[in-house]
């Protein structure tokens, strides 16, 4: 491999043998154990906890919001599927200022933006205000996801990528479950208002650290703001099979996991169950089984390959979600348990893989994922809830299934298509 294939300065001159030392020697790049890969790592999982702590910050609290503005959980879920909508699409535009001002610029002036938000939420005299003001602080979001995996497969070596995606993804989890076990308990001492204020200063803490710790990018290269390169790098990246089955894959798990998360909440307070609002805000506790399955992630590729990961993840969340259906409290907790970790299991997997397949434009790669990843979590919030209302709780189960059932066909095909490949290759 090259100096410049792997980022490193310097030339070989092209009449000499090939050195017999590790390519990796001379590759500036941040790998586990060097310097600023710990700084990094914590920095980009304090991005992710402050990111869906803010994200999924009313997602636990929707039963008490429905009594507040006396709305259905169809409604209320707009506060969720606003906040992730936003995200979905501003990511793309907020991606393209990060080619032209720097990733860790974007990401820092994001966090500002939603913290600032964040702090505005509590005060929110209506519903329709509410859905606004999780709007914008969605789309304030939309310059963390796609930069922070574009400042990753530009700093990190290649075979680091998978594991340092793995722990921004763990950060994902820590967020999305601490922000919901913390509401969930101060909600019900205080109020969905207090509890909504209270992710909203640790999410400035994170925000702080995170500018603090973030190591300053050695390999960016400012690119163009110029919309016809940036709509020809977006042709490009949805031109390739392999990125449109990641993309596709991305939005399906998020169905899932948005449909699921968004209802459990009325499950758990209503009959049989009839949870008190802070117990079930701790069933989000089971997030850090997505932060183990995330972290895991390069594992599992490394000797399933990734199509045997994505199958391993899909059968995962699927029986997790009929398992979900039996009306003991201990198995509904375990059937979530195995949704969290085939998620985030496979989020992961298709996350990293999108980051080493684009050669050119990560960013834009990347916010494409984010962009669907983040639609299917909107649709499945809304359809979840919606199916939630019909047919209770199997039908929040039948929309998961059917969502899973697209991620093996997906799989399916792309282990078709590379066979044909080889073939195609070996004649």
């Amino acid at each position: 491999m090259s100096p410049a294939s792997t980022g490193a300065s310097g030339t070989v001159d092209a009449a000499m043998p090939a050195p017999s030392v590790d390519s990796t020697a001379c590759d500036s790049r941040m790998s586990p154990g060097g310097p600023g890969y710990r700084r990094m790592s914590l920095a980009l999982f304090l991005a992710g906890v402050a990111t869906f702590a803010l994200l999924y910050s009313t997602q636990a609290l929707l039963p008490l919001i429905s009594g507040e503005f006396g709305v259905p959980a169809s409604e209320a879920s707009w506060t969720v599927a606003a906040a992730t909508g936003g995200l979905a699409l501003f990511v793309l535009p907020m991606s393209a200022l990060s080619e032209r001002f720097g990733r860790r610029t974007v990401m820092t002036a994001s966090l500002a933006v939603a913290v600032t938000v964040g702090l505005l939420v509590p005060f929110a005299p209506s519903i329709g205000a509410l859905v606004v003001l999780r709007a914008v602080q969605g789309a304030a979001l939309a310059g963390l996801p796609a930069s922070a995996q574009a400042y990753l497969a530009e700093e990190v070596r290649p075979k680091a990528l998978v594991t340092a995606i793995g722990l921004f993804v763990a950060g994902n989890s820590v967020g999305g479950m601490s922000g919901r076990v913390i509401t969930g308990w101060v909600a019900q001492e205080w109020g969905w208002r207090v509890a909504v204020g209270a992710i909203g200063v640790i999410a400035v803490g994170c925000a702080v650290a995170f500018r603090l710790l973030l190591p300053a990018p050695r390999h960016f290269t400012a690119g163009s703001l110029r919309p016809r390169v940036l709509l020809g790098t977006v042709r490009a990246h949805l031109a390739n099979p392999l990125l449109r089955r990641l993309y596709a894959i991305g939005a399906l798990f998020m169905t899932v996991f948005g449909g699921v998360y968004t209802v459990i909440g009325y499950r758990l307070t209503e009959a049989p169950f009839g949870l008190p609002q802070g117990i079930a805000g701790s069933i989000f506790l089971v997030y850090l089984v997505g932060t183990v399955s995330a972290s895991v992630a390069g594992r599992l590729v490394g000797r399933l390959g990734r199509r045997g990961a994505l199958y391993l993840a899909g059968g995962t969340t699927a029986g997790g979600l009929l398992l979900s259906l039996a009306p003991a409290l201990p198995l509904v907790l375990l059937g979530l348990v195995l949704i969290t970790a085939g998620f985030f299991a496979g989020h992961a997997v298709a996350s990293s893989a999108v980051s080493k397949t684009a050669l050119h434009g990560r960013a834009q790669a990347s916010a494409l994922y984010q962009s669907m990843y983040y639609i299917g979590s909107s649709v499945g919030s809304t359809v979840g809830a919606t199916a939630f209302h019909a047919e209770g709780w199997a039908g929040t189960v039948g929309v998961g299934l059917l969502a899973v059932a697209g991620v093996v066909t997906i799989t399916v095909l792309g282990s078709v298509a590379a066979r044909r490949s080889v073939v195609a290759t070996a004649h």
